[in-house]
């Protein structure tokens, strides 16, 4: 989830050149457009975000969406976003300092400059950079308000593992089938909508649709118009077809790689789904692949900065790879957790053990590897991998397996629910700009 966050943090650097275009001419008509709990939402903000969305299809040479049409959209985001902040606060979550200083850190790197550099850069475009600071410290929280929320709500019983293994002895199916990414856009509806509010929505995803086949951008109609996850083009991730809805496959299974789909209803509301990517399906193994690695970890405080303790590892590494000292004794010397005793040795694990930002750079180490200085939301590493292999897995593992496929499935759908009641209980007073 963490990796998400820093991903839309850098979306953000790379847009703001359109917002300081636009800011001074949204201030100068500056009004309250909605109070939300109480909160204000203005007409600078509505307007400052619609002008950067104009801004980006003008620049591609695109026709953008009437400005009516964005501004409702922008609007009810915008919403939507003041409501989750709100109820996390009211949660009691916070994110402190060094969280925040790891995130811009994080984005820094991505766009491969200092944080004095991004900072100046944030500063030429537009945007002060104590705000810059406080959207990512906003991207945070919801993200750990999500984990929170969200997940919990997503329930997997032994029954409904029970029934998804003994219907795949039915059907002779392999979990391990033909692999799809989908990317969609939703347009949502309300869980007590009537006839005719389902029927307008339709028509509304119809006219989406036609939009997409006369040449519009799937991805910049994803992110200017969706109701679900708007990162990375609207992608769900490529995944076996058995852990994607019936109905998505059904929709899907005839297209090819590239085309999209006619409009599909779910509980959540109407789908317009694009295949991204299809896999053969592979010989279903009950093997798994695991690493054998370990580290130095050095947390980040107010007296060691992230750019410190790079520094100190890098330092570290040279020593390694110069012979003067091994990897064990500075683990066992430095490393600011419990595997220090036993000179950071992490023992063998499965995928998806670690956090990604950890995983995606060991995965990419050769056996005997010393990674870089390494940022992850427990501080920084650095990484060596001693072996792979691969082990049988257990019935016990196995079951385990079909769990996390099956609260994976499910996590959109809850994600979609948990969003429209939290929406539905906040008082949202639209109001009419003054004459």
């Amino acid at each position: 989830m963490r990796t998400r966050v820093w991903a839309s943090a850098l979306a953000c650097v790379c847009s703001l050149g359109t917002v300081g275009a636009v800011a001074q001419t949204a201030r100068q008509a500056d009004f309250i457009v909605a109070v939300v709990n109480s909160e204000p939402l203005t007409n600078s903000e509505v307007t400052t975000e619609v002008q950067r969305i104009v801004n980006e299809f003008t620049q591609q040479r695109q026709t953008p969406p009437p400005v009516a049409t964005l501004r409702s959209q922008v609007l009810e985001r915008l919403i939507s976003g003041k409501v989750q902040l709100q109820y996390a606060q009211e949660m009691g979550l916070r994110i402190d300092d060094a969280a925040v200083d790891q995130a811009e850190l994080a984005v820094a790197r991505q766009n491969q400059v200092e944080v004095a550099e991004l900072r100046r850069r944030v500063a030429k475009d537009g945007m002060d950079p104590k705000r810059f600071r406080e959207q990512l410290r906003e991207q945070l929280l919801l993200t750990r308000l999500h984990e929170r929320e969200v997940e919990s709500r997503v329930r997997v019983s032994d029954g409904d593992i029970d029934r998804y293994m003994a219907e795949r002895v039915a059907e002779n199916a392999d979990p391990f089938a033909q692999e799809i990414n989908l990317a969609h856009i939703l347009v949502t509806l309300p869980e007590k909508a009537s006839s005719q509010e389902a029927d307008g929505m339709n028509i509304r995803a119809q006219r989406l649709l036609e939009r997409i086949r006369a040449g519009a951008n799937f991805e910049k109609l994803v992110e200017e118009i969706s109701a679900a996850d708007r990162t990375n083009g609207g992608q769900l991730g490529l995944r076996r077809a058995d852990r994607y809805p019936p109905s998505f496959v059904a929709a899907t299974q005839k297209l090819n790689v590239g085309e999209v789909s006619d409009v599909v209803r779910s509980g959540a509301g109407f789908h317009i789904l694009k295949v991204v990517e299809k896999r053969a399906p592979t010989v279903f193994s009950r093997s798994v692949a695991q690493s054998h690695a370990r580290h130095i970890l050095l947390r980040t405080t107010a007296q060691l900065t992230p750019v410190q303790a790079q520094a100190q590892l890098a330092e570290y590494k040279r020593r390694i790879e110069a012979g003067t000292a091994t990897f064990q004794s500075l683990a066992t010397q430095y490393s600011q957790d419990s595997s220090a005793q036993g000179g950071g040795d992490l023992g063998w694990t499965n995928a998806g053990t670690f956090v990604p930002e950890f995983e995606e750079v060991m995965d990419r180490l050769a056996e005997g590897q010393v990674s870089s200085p390494t940022l992850s939301r427990f501080g920084v590493h650095l990484i060596q991998l001693l072996e792979r292999r691969r082990v049988d897995l257990s019935p016990r593992d196995v079951r385990e397996w079909v769990r996390s496929q099956l609260r994976e499935s499910r996590y959109e759908e809850a994600f979609t629910a948990w969003l429209t009641d939290i929406r539905g209980r906040a008082f949202v007073e639209l109001r009419d700009p003054p004459q």
